[in-house]
């Protein structure tokens, strides 16, 4: 049986008061309705089409080719959105899942058990339900005596009586596709807020005789609806925790979860050790036996097993085999250091290779070159890369020596075993086992002492 997901993302979110479309914030590093859509993928979809509104150019932009889209230029109601997608889907044979793009906590387990109950029911629509510990603003699910689902009532539609329900619709549902659109031709907007409401179409499959059913979940949580800043602080605790404790349990140390923020992409390897404060973003991968202090911040990047990285920050960069970094170290997009490398306290690396066992240790700028095996760069040497119109790539060969305080004006090649006496400004290439030095030759001047404003001071 074929699987569908329609994802409603159209709506404006006022009480998030942003420019950014509410669907577009972040739970766990990610856009709220790309968790969605690629958290119900996982449960074996096999077409999901995104209903967009507001913001609708910005959605596409972030979703791609991972949806279909269907526009809502008005928005009147979930009925109604879910009509925008007929095009796409109402003539498919199967199952609709209804997911919500603001409500990006529900697991993949909890999709999956969703459609399997589905379809072993034979229910025409089941409703994904919760117990609230307060039910204010969520719609109740209202059974008979015989706990049949008769009805799903609105908040603002409630009787005194149905307020007192505590059982809630979470906003996701199951359908057979054709009786759901089916079902929607006769939904109509009688109601406070004058929009045509998706739980409509409960009572009236059952009036038509068809089976509707429910199933609950434990976790009321996976419910939580992210309507406003408050909210999506509070869901991205709850993801964070969820994230950590999955980490935690496949063999990772996190010194202090609750000071760990690990997005929801990121892989780690087993017996890796994270102190308080690491931020671990976007689809970065960390091998085993890895070692990050406090203060690390790690973008979109690799870090292979055995590496240390103290409180330095990573952006789109590659760390090798038991390579070291920092403290207080930047590597920038393209930034490669090779197995056993060390970029050490306040170094920066962009666009550049750092090779097998080569040292870079203190204060220094490292930009557009290859830098061979074994290489010594002592402090304040500077790769100047740019001149003002275009970069320019530098190569070191193997073993060379650059001394503390060098200029390497690109573009220049220094050779294997070569030298770069301390403090020059290379402009030419050094050939193997030349040195290097660029200069100008040292004046010593006797008795300039007493010639200074300071012999005056000091000699009152």
């Amino acid at each position: 049986m074929q699987r569908f997901v329609i994802v409603l993302a159209a709506g404006k979110g006022t009480r998030m008061k942003s420019t950014l479309p509410k669907v577009l914030h972040k739970v766990g590093g990610k856009p709220m309705v790309q968790l969605v859509v690629d958290t119900v993928k996982n449960a074996g979809v096999d077409k999901t089409v995104t209903v967009v509104g507001n913001g609708a150019d910005q959605v596409k932009e972030t979703l791609g080719d991972s949806s279909e889209f269907a526009v809502q230029t008005q928005q009147l109601g979930t009925g109604h959105a879910i009509q925008m997608a007929a095009p796409l889907l109402a003539s498919e044979q199967g199952v609709t899942l209804i997911a919500s793009g603001d409500a990006p906590m529900f697991t993949t387990t909890t999709y999956e058990d969703l459609f399997s109950y589905h379809e072993q029911s034979n229910n025409a629509v089941t409703v994904l339900t919760a117990k609230a510990p307060d039910p204010t603003g969520y719609g109740r699910i209202i059974r008979d005596e015989q706990g049949n689902v008769l009805r799903i009532v609105e908040q603002k539609d409630a009787n005194d009586d149905e307020k007192k329900v505590d059982e809630i619709n979470t906003g996701v549902y199951v359908f057979d596709n054709q009786l759901l659109f089916e079902s929607l031709q006769h939904v109509t907007n009688d109601n406070a807020q004058g929009e045509y409401y998706l739980p409509d179409t409960l009572e009236i499959l059952r009036e038509a005789g068809q089976t509707v059913g429910a199933f609950q979940i434990s976790d009321f949580g996976e419910s939580m609806g992210v309507n406003d800043r408050v909210a999506l602080a509070k869901a991205n605790q709850i993801m964070r925790q969820r994230t950590n404790e999955a980490h935690m349990r496949a063999g990772v140390t996190l010194i202090d979860p609750t000071n760990t923020y690990i997005d929801v992409d990121v892989q780690i390897g087993a017996d890796t050790v994270i102190e308080p404060n690491v931020y671990l973003k976007g689809q970065t991968k960390i091998g085993s036996h890895v070692v990050l202090t406090a203060g690390t911040t790690i973008v979109d990047s690799i870090v292979a097993d055995g590496a240390q990285i103290d409180a330095s920050h990573l952006e789109k960069a590659e760390v090798r085999e038991a390579a070291t970094v920092g403290p207080f170290a930047h590597l920038r997009p393209a930034a490669f250091l090779d197995r056993e490398a060390h970029a050490g306290n306040f170094v920066e690396v962009k666009k550049a290779t750092l090779g097998v066992r080569s040292k870079m240790g203190h204060l220094s700028y490292l930009g557009d070159a290859t830098i061979g095996a074994d290489v010594n760069i002592g402090a304040g040497t500077v790769f100047v890369n740019y001149d003002g119109m275009n970069k320019w790539h530098s190569n070191v060969g193997d073993r060379a020596f650059i001394g503390s305080g060098s200029k390497i004006i690109s573009p220049v090649d220094i050779a294997d075993e070569a030298f770069i006496a301390a403090g020059s400004i290379i402009t030419d290439n050094v050939p193997e086992h030349a040195m290097g030095i660029a200069r100008a030759r040292q004046t010593v001047k006797a008795d300039f002492w007493q010639r200074t404003p300071l012999f005056k001071k000091f000699n009152k």
